[in-house]
């Protein structure tokens, strides 16, 4: 959500920035812009839409070598040239861009106002600009810090100063801030996809630490002007990685990376002597774990359904209960933090600002919280406890799949532990791990049936509204195919519980209502078919996700046949056909399939 990138050095800055914008794109944006420091002054150019827009609006030279860009996310006011960052102090001296949302800028607007100032945008942005402007402090980090201590709220920023063409003053305080090491040249990035072509050393910032940077390095400092020792860490990603490599979007490159990336997260991670998962990266031991009580999951949007999911393997396994609970609630209703309860906060970037939020909020109270992210570095991955990193390697697309598909491992894994510290059998154990080898195996079959299933998708996309539905596990499943749908198709959809239709949802089933249940091969298959046959008897077009051996009779429904595993392990693979259905529905109706609009892949702001 919204992007930062900035460059001092040696080099023309305008092209470096424009490539880091572009890398960048797949957070979610609406408005671009950047500023360079010429020598006839600083220039800034706005546009709104793609980076594409805003290079086509550049001027035909433009000669700087410092510089900072930004791609927008609406927040406070619409998608115009005019709410564009970088954004600027009235005596235009002062350039910044900013991730974040300061919580009392009307007031600071109201104050500004009357003593003056004219804006000339609606953002909040804004009041820091003419805050850092107005200060008298002799050096711009002192500026800054001054300006930011009036401010509540969350913030990344990078600032430039036109009597000071050397440098870049950043910080952070709960939005990612990266700055990447150059030779004789420096970079500042919300996100390692925006360094990954220049740099492979980068340093993390913490929540409210300021640096300056310049081309032959940098100084990391708090707001009381301590200086912090920050030392440069490797970069994983790599430029190669964030090619398309002969798919025509990276959803559908992402989907397909999942057998390979799936077999990567699982190597070293079964113990077949003890029948169990090595998950080191916790840091609980044996005696800790079986402790534990209960386990929450904690996530937003498909995260959250993930979270339903791996809640249900833990109690299936280690019968011990388990939930999950959205984030973005989670601190307002004052929950009670028990300290025989593992938390835990799943989070594909590892920057979800709700996610984020909570993990403090648990802490705070003395929980302890473990994380299931991507992001190696990622703010949640540094504050949690211990964690599980998924491994899935970078993805692009703003939609979710194999990082999804990596959290029903991870919570595999961590059910299969508690398990074995429980009551779980050897014998079960093994029968786990043995299905969790086959899981890339099963994936890859039911990638192999992509061309049936875009037949079938073609046909779903024709019908502006459609329900989800399953049963006990398979209801996660539910709700995260139609999250898949409704997030990059713009069709509705909604997921309920099969028992549930008949307490309402039955009143909206139609011949122009399509239905996608999820029927997997287990003790409830009766129960579901029984379901769908009030459905067919209203003419309700059925499609089943289901497994092979299932009987469906005289039913008339598409069916989707899903290789079987474990009866715990299946809900992962019956969620890959599911985004196979979104993606090409989402294709069929001419869709930007990796850039949904008005959604956002980091979600770093409540």
């Amino acid at each position: 959500m919204c992007g930062i990138v900035g460059y001092v050095g040696s080099e023309q800055a305008a092209p470096i920035l424009l490539e880091g914008l572009t890398r960048l794109e797949y957070r979610g944006y609406d408005s671009a812009g950047i500023a360079v420091l010429t020598g006839s002054g600083p220039k800034v150019a706005h546009a709104v839409g793609r980076v594409r827009d805003l290079q086509a609006a550049l001027p035909k030279r433009l000669s700087g070598k410092v510089g900072i860009g930004h791609t927008r996310w609406a927040t406070h006011g619409p998608a115009t040239e005019a709410n564009a960052h970088p954004h600027r102090s009235a005596d235009g001296r002062i350039m910044l861009v900013h991730n974040g949302i300061i919580d009392n800028a009307t007031v600071l607007r109201t104050e500004l106002e009357a003593d003056g100032v004219q804006f000339t945008s609606d953002t909040d942005t804004e009041v820091l600009a003419h805050l850092i402007g107005r200060s008298e402090a002799p050096a711009l980090e002192d500026r800054v810090i001054q300006a930011l201590q009036r401010i509540t709220g969350t913030y990344a920023v990078a600032v430039l100063d036109a009597q000071l063409p050397d440098r870049i003053v950043v910080a952070r305080q709960g939005s990612p801030l990266i700055i990447g090491i150059g030779d004789r040249e420096m970079f500042v990035g919300s996100d390692a996809s925006a360094l990954v072509r220049h740099t492979s050393q980068v340093v993390h910032l913490d929540d409210g630490e300021l640096a300056i940077v310049a081309a032959g390095g940098y100084e990391t400092f708090t707001a009381d002007r301590a200086r912090t020792s920050k030392q440069p860490e490797e970069l994983t990603l790599r430029a190669d990685e964030l090619q398309l490599e002969g798919h025509d979007t990276f959803l559908h490159k992402e989907i397909h990376e999942q057998p390979t990336s799936l077999e990567r997260m699982l190597s070293g991670r079964l113990d077949d002597r003890f029948a169990t998962a090595r998950l080191d990266g916790l840091g609980i031991d044996a005696r800790e774990l079986r402790g534990f009580r209960r386990v929450k999951a904690i996530g937003c949007g498909s995260s959250f359904y993930i979270g339903q999911l791996g809640a249900s393997m833990i109690e299936d396994l280690a019968r011990i209960p388990a939930d999950a609970e959205a984030a973005s609630e989670f601190r307002y209703r004052n929950p009670i933090v028990e300290p025989d309860t593992l938390y835990v906060a799943v989070s594909q970037s590892g920057e979800t600002a709700d996610t984020l939020f909570a993990v403090r909020e648990i802490q705070r109270k003395g929980g302890c919280v473990v994380g299931l992210v991507n992001v190696v570095g990622s703010s949640i991955a540094r504050e949690c406890d211990g964690g599980i990193y998924l491994h899935a390697g970078p993805e692009v697309s703003v939609a979710s799949t194999k990082v999804l598909t990596h959290m029903g491992v991870g919570f595999a894994l961590l059910a299969l532990l508690l398990g074995r510290v429980h009551d779980l059998s050897y014998a079960d154990g093994a029968r786990i791990v043995a299905g969790l080898r086959a899981l890339p195996g099963q994936v890859q079959q039911m990638l192999d049936s992509e061309d049936e299933i875009a037949v079938v998708a073609k046909g779903l996309a024709q019908s502006p509204s459609s329900f989800f539905i399953g049963r006990v596990r398979g209801y996660a499943v539910a709700r995260e195919g139609a999250q898949k749908l409704k997030e990059i198709s713009y069709q509705h959809a909604e997921a309920y519980q099969a028992s549930e239709l008949k307490h309402g949802p039955l009143a909206l089933i139609s011949p122009q209502m399509p239905t996608v249940a999820i029927v997997p091969d287990d003790e409830l298959v009766e129960r579901n078919l029984g379901a769908l046959h009030e459905i067919a008897a209203r003419s309700g077009p059925v499609i089943a996700v289901t497994h092979p051996g299932v009987e469906f009779g005289d039913l008339a429904a598409e069916r989707i046949v899903v290789p079987h595993g474990e009866v715990e392990l299946d809900p992962i693979v019956l969620t890959i056909p599911l985004q196979l259905l979104a993606y090409h529905a989402a294709a069929a109706l001419g869709r930007d399939i990796d850039r949904p609009r008005n959604l956002a892949k980091s979600v770093t702001v409540e």
